[in-house]
């Protein structure tokens, strides 16, 4: 699929302006930026967005930030599939975040309505 079909599509089915996103590290979020301002494709993310590395490094931490697959290994869960998979990536990144929300680490997570 086109990169700006990709895009429209995260607006139009997952309602992508609406809510929050998060990547591992900033680059992910800088790389969507960037190709969409080249066009034709519209930024489909609303701009609440948190780098989980960074909240990962500070709720362990850490001195330097880990990969993914680190991170995984430093908080005793298996890293799924294949790395660098953007889809097995992703499933991955979701289970570091539910890690820290299991710590309280993630910002917010003592809010009011947060996840339990």
């Amino acid at each position: 699929m086109p990169f700006a079909e990709a895009c429209a599509t995260l607006a139009r089915e997952h309602r992508a302006a609406t809510r929050a996103w998060v990547s591992w590290g900033d680059y992910d979020r800088g790389q969507f930026a960037r190709q969409c301002e080249r066009g034709p494709a519209r930024y489909p993310f609303s701009g609440r967005h948190t780098d989980a590395k960074a909240v990962f490094t500070d709720a362990y931490g850490l001195a330097r930030r880990p990969g993914m697959a680190r991170a995984l290994e430093l908080a005793g869960l298996p890293l799924e599939g294949r790395h660098h998979n953007g889809e097995d990536d992703a499933w991955n990144i979701g289970v570091l975040v539910l890690d820290l929300l299991a710590r309280g680490a993630w910002p917010g997570a003592d809010a009011p309505g947060a996840p339990a």
